[in-house]
C-alpha cells in the first residue's frame, strides 16, 4: 500500500479531526473521509459491521441511522471503541456500544424516527481492520413515518449534501441488486456533486437474494450501466441469520463461498467480497488523501499562519504574576480609550460598511433627528392667530387699543420658547443612550476579564450619567436664558416699525429678481438639496407594480428621472403647499414609506392627490425627511383645541386684522433666531458636556478609579471560558504543528494506482423524474460501450510523481429541491 508514511495518513487525519473538534472547530479543514450513501435497508450498515467484523450498530424496521455515524476504524493489537462525547471510556463489550449509539440518537431526535445533521464520533480499534474514515448517513426515505416532519426526504437529502458536497469526500454508493440500478437514489446523489464520477464508488448488495436464472454479472464488470471507478459486490447476512446471531466470521466465509461456486462471479471471485472492498476503500482513501495532499498542506499552513499570533501570545501570559496582571490592565484601559475615540471621531481601519456606529448615529441625531423635532413643534398657524387675537384683545380689555402691544408679541414668544424644552431634553436622552451603546461596543473586547468589564462598565456609565445631568442643567439654563430677555434688537429681526415696510420690500424685490431672471427662479433656487433613488409605490399599483426613479430635489421643485443619468425627466413639482405625512408600513412590505399631498387638495401630479415615495432603510427615510424640511416642505400637523375654542373667529375689526398679522410676522421672525441659535448651541452643549468629557475621563481618570477600588488582582481574574479558550488555541496550535510535521515525512513519488479512464455515465438522470421500476436482469439486457474493469489490488509498481496535483475537475453543483407544503393539522 505505499511507504510507511501513507499507512498512517488515515490515522493521522483521525487524529487531526479529534484535536480540531477539541477544540469546537467545525473542522474547516474538508478532512478525507469516505460518505456511505443509499436507501433504507440497502445494507449500509450491514457493510460497515462486515468491517468490524462485529455487530455494533442499531437495527430496526424503518429509518434506524438517524443521526451522521463518523466510523474511524484504527489497527491496533487490541480491541475496543471509543465515543467522543465520552473520552476516555473504553467500550469493550459491542453490545455496549449498540446501546450507546441508540442512547445518544434519542438524546437529540427523540425515540420517534426523528433525525437530526449533529454526527455521532466513534472509534474502533481492532487487529482485524484496515485504516479507514467512513459516514454512515440515514438512508434515503420517501415517505414520513412518526412524528417526522412532511419533508423528512428533502431533509435527508441535504444532510446527505452536506457531506457528499465537499471535494474531498468519496462516495461508497450502496445499491441493492435486487432493485433497478438505473432509478438508485445514491448514485442520483452522487451523480449531483460529482459529475465526473471521480469520487463515486459503486457497491452492489443483496447478490444472493436475486431472483432464480438472474445475475448482475454485466453491472459487476462495469459494462452495462457503467462507473468509472467500476462496482464491487458483497453479500451480507440475512435477516435470518442476524436473528439467529450468526458469527460474521462465519457470514464472510460464506460471502466468499458464494462468489467461488457461482458461476457468474467465480471468475471475478478475488476482486468480489467485504475483504476485498476493505482493501479498495483503504488504498482509495490514502490515494485519495494523497492527491489532496498539497491543497491540505496548505490550509493547514494558513491556519497556523493565523493562530501562530495568539498562541505566542498565550504562552506568555501568566495569570498568576502580578506584573503581568498589572500590564494587562493598563494596556486593556488604553486600548478601551483608543476604541472609543476611534468610534466617536472615526477612522480609516476596519471601517464598518453595513451600519452606522458611534459618532456616524450621533451625527445623524445631530442634523436630521433634532431638526426634525423642531420641527414638528412649529408654530401651527390657526392656533397661533386664535392665541395672538385672544392675547391683544386680553391685554387691551374694555378699552380699544390703537397700537399693537408688545406685551402680547412678549406673551406669545416666551411661550414658544417653553415648549422648546421637551425636545431639547429629549435630544440630549437619545445622545446618552447612543453613547452608552457606543462605550458598551467597546467594552465587550474586555470580557475575557468578567470583573474588570463590570467594573469599567458601572464607572463608565456613572460618568455618563452625571455628564448627562449637568448637560441637561446647562440645557435648561440655555432656555432659561432665551426667556430672560427678548433681544428685539437682534439684528435679524425685523422690528415693530419695519415689519410692514420689510415685508413690501420683500415682495418688490422678489418681483424684481423674477422680471430679471425672465420669469426664471432665482439662482439660489436652483440649488441642488438632495439626489437619490426613491420607488413611487401608489402610482405603479394598476400597472404591475411600483417603479423606481431618480429624484433630484431643489429649493424650488421636486423632479424624477428615468435613471440616474438625468436625460428622461418624467415630471417636475413644485413645493409650492406641499406637505409631507408619514404612510404606515405594509405588512409584507420592506420599504418605508412617506407620502408628499398639497394643502389646498389639488392633484400632485394627474389624477393623484398624493404622491407615496418609498425608500429601503429608515435613515434613509429620515435623511429625506431632513433634506425636504429644508426645501421648506414641512409634516402635516393633526391639531385638536381642547379649551373647546373651535374655528377662530372672524376678524370685523380691520385694526385688530392688522395687528395680528404684524404680531404674526415679528413671532415668526423672532423664533426663526431663536431655533437658529438652538440648533446651533445644542450639539456644541452635548459635545462640549457629554462627549469629550467622557472620552477624557476614559483616556486619564478610569485607570485611577479602577486602581482605587484596591482589588486590581481580582479585576484581572480571567473568566473559566477565556482560559478554556487560551487552552484551545495551544492544543489546536500544537496539533496543527504535529500534522505538517508528519505530512513533511511523506514522499510525493508513494505508489499508487491511477484513477480510471472516464466512462459514459449518461444513463444517471440527477434531474429526470423516476423511471418506472424495471429489475436490472428483466428482459434483453442494454448492452452499451465498455468500461474498465474494477480496480483491483496488486503489487504496486512504483509510478512517476505527480507532485499530489488532482487532475482538473468540474465543481460539485449542489442543486436545493424545494419541499412540500406541511400540511395543516387541524
Amino acid at each position: 500500500m505505499g511507504n510507511r508514511g501513507m499507512e498512517d495518513l488515515i490515522p493521522l487525519v483521525n487524529r487531526l479531526q479529534d484535536a480540531l473538534s477539541s477544540v469546537g472547530q467545525s473542522c474547516s479543514l474538508y478532512l478525507p473521509q469516505i460518505a456511505v450513501v443509499g436507501g433504507q435497508s440497502a445494507g449500509k450498515s450491514s457493510v460497515l459491521e462486515n468491517f468490524v467484523g462485529r455487530d455494533f450498530l442499531p437495527r430496526g424496521s424503518g429509518i434506524v441511522t438517524r443521526r451522521p455515524l463518523i466510523l474511524q476504524l484504527l489497527s491496533a493489537n487490541t480491541e475496543y471503541g471509543e465515543f467522543f462525547h465520552c473520552k476516555g471510556k473504553k467500550f469493550t463489550d459491542f453490545d455496549e456500544i449498540r446501546k450507546e449509539i441508540e442512547a445518544e440518537t434519542r438524546r437529540l431526535t427523540g425515540s420517534n424516527k426523528g433525525i437530526s445533521p449533529v454526527p455521532i464520533n466513534l472509534r474502533i480499534y481492532s487487529p482485524h481492520v484496515l485504516n479507514l474514515t467512513l459516514v454512515d448517513l440515514p438512508g434515503i426515505t420517501k415517505v414520513p413515518v412518526g412524528d417526522q416532519p412532511a419533508d423528512i426526504e428533502y431533509q435527508i437529502r441535504d444532510m446527505i449534501m452536506q457531506f457528499i458536497c465537499k471535494e474531498n469526500c468519496l462516495i461508497l454508493a450502496v445499491t441493492p441488486a435486487n432493485t433497478d440500478l438505473a432509478n438508485s437514489d445514491a448514485l442520483k446523489l452522487a451523480k449531483d456533486v460529482d459529475p465526473q464520477g471521480q469520487r463515486t464508488i459503486g457497491v452492489i448488495t443483496k447478490l444472493d437474494l436475486m431472483d432464480e436464472g438472474t445475475d448482475a454479472r454485466n453491472i459487476l464488470e462495469n459494462r452495462l450501466l457503467p462507473l468509472r471507478r467500476g462496482y464491487i459486490g458483497v453479500v451480507n447476512r440475512s435477516q435470518k441469520d442476524i436473528d439467529v446471531k450468526k458469527d460474521i466470521k462465519a457470514a464472510l466465509l460464506a460471502e466468499k463461498k458464494f462468489f467461488l461456486s457461482h458461476p457468474a462471479y467465480k471468475h471475478m471471485a478475488e476482486s468480489m467480497g467485504t475483504p476485498y472492498l476493505q482493501r479498495i476503500l483503504n488504498q482509495q482513501l490514502t490515494n485519495h488523501i494523497r492527491d489532496t495532499l498539497p491543497a491540505f498542506r496548505t490550509h493547514l499552513q494558513g491556519q497556523l499562519l493565523d493562530l501562530n499570533k495568539e498562541a505566542e501570545k498565550c504562552k506568555q501570559f501568566s495569570p498568576d504574576d502580578p506584573g503581568q496582571r498589572t500590564k494587562t490592565l493598563l494596556q486593556s484601559v488604553q486600548r478601551l480609550a483608543v476604541d472609543f475615540e476611534k468610534l466617536i471621531e472615526g477612522s480609516g481601519d476596519k471601517v464598518d460598511t453595513v451600519n452606522l456606529s458611534g459618532g456616524a448615529r450621533i451625527n445623524r441625531i445631530f442634523h436630521e433627528h433634532f431638526p426634525n423635532e423642531l420641527v414638528k413643534i412649529e408654530l401651527d398657524e390657526r392656533k397661533l392667530r386664535r392665541e395672538i387675537n385672544y392675547a391683544i384683545r386680553n391685554i387691551h380689555g374694555v378699552r380699544t387699543g390703537l397700537f399693537t402691544p408688545d406685551m402680547a408679541f412678549e406673551a406669545i414668544v416666551k411661550k414658544q420658547i417653553s415648549r422648546l424644552k421637551g425636545p431639547c431634553i429629549q435630544f440630549v436622552d437619545t445622545v446618552s443612550q447612543e453613547l452608552i451603546s457606543t462605550v458598551y461596543q467597546c467594552i465587550n473586547k474586555l470580557s475575557s476579564f468578567p470583573k474588570l468589564q463590570d467594573e469599567t462598565e458601572r464607572i463608565v456609565t456613572t460618568e455618563i450619567r452625571e455628564q448627562e445631568s449637568k448637560c441637561k442643567d446647562q440645557i435648561v439654563l440655555l432656555i432659561d436664558i432665551q426667556l430672560a430677555y427678548i433681544n428685539t434688537k437682534h439684528e435679524d429681526f425685523i422690528g415693530f416699525t419695519n415689519a410692514q415696510q420689510m415685508y413690501n420690500q420683500s415682495n418688490k424685490k422678489t418681483a424684481a429678481v423674477m422680471a430679471g431672471n425672465h420669469g426664471a427662479a432665482p439662482p439660489s433656487r436652483l440649488v441642488v438639496i438632495r439626489k437619490g433613488w426613491l420607488t413611487i409605490s401608489n402610482i405603479g399599483i394598476m400597472k404591475g407594480g411600483a417603479k423606481e426613479y431618480w429624484f433630484i430635489l431643489s429649493a424650488e421643485s421636486l423632479s424624477w428621472f428615468k435613471d440616474d443619468e438625468e436625460k428622461e425627466k418624467k415630471y417636475m413639482l413644485p413645493l409650492d403647499n406641499l406637505k409631507l405625512r408619514d404612510v404606515e408600513k405594509g405588512f409584507r412590505s420592506s420599504k418605508f414609506v412617506f407620502a408628499i399631498f398639497n394643502t389646498e387638495l389639488r392633484n400632485v401630479y394627474k389624477d393623484y392627490k398624493c404622491l407615496e415615495l418609498a425608500c429601503y432603510s429608515q435613515e434613509e427615510l429620515d435623511s429625506w425627511k431632513a433634506s425636504l424640511l429644508q426645501a421648506g416642505v414641512y409634516p402635516e400637523k393633526v391639531t385638536v383645541d381642547g379649551q373647546g375654542n373651535g374655528a377662530p373667529e372672524n376678524f370685523t375689526d380691520p385694526q385688530l386684522e392688522r395687528q395680528v398679522e404684524t404680531i404674526r410676522n415679528l413671532v415668526d421672525s423672532y423664533m426663526s433666531i431663536t431655533y437658529k441659535t438652538i440648533k446651533d448651541l445644542m450639539p456644541k452643549t452635548i459635545m462640549h458636556h457629554m462627549i469629550n468629557s467622557v472620552k477624557e475621563f476614559i483616556s486619564s481618570e478610569l485607570l485611577a478609579q479602577l486602581y482605587a477600588l484596591g482589588e486590581c488582582s481580582a479585576l484581572m481574574d480571567e473568566s473559566p471560558e477565556q482560559q478554556q479558550h487560551r487552552e484551545e488555541v495551544l492544543r489546536k496550535h500544537a496539533a496543527l504543528k504535529e500534522a505538517l510535521a508528519v505530512i513533511a515525512k511523506f514522499s510525493t513519488s508513494t505508489c499508487t494506482t491511477p484513477l480510471p479512464p472516464p466512462v459514459d455515465s449518461s444513463w444517471i438522470q440527477p434531474s429526470s423524474p423516476t423511471l418506472p421500476r424495471k429489475s436490472v436482469t428483466s428482459g434483453k439486457p442494454v448492452v452499451r460501450g465498455h468500461a474498465p474493469s474494477v480496480p483491483r489490488v496488486h503489487a504496486h509498481t512504483p509510478s512517476p510523481s505527480t507532485d499530489g496535483l488532482q487532475p482538473n475537475r468540474a465543481p460539485p453543483s449542489v442543486p436545493r429541491r424545494h419541499p412540500p407544503a406541511i400540511p395543516k393539522v387541524k
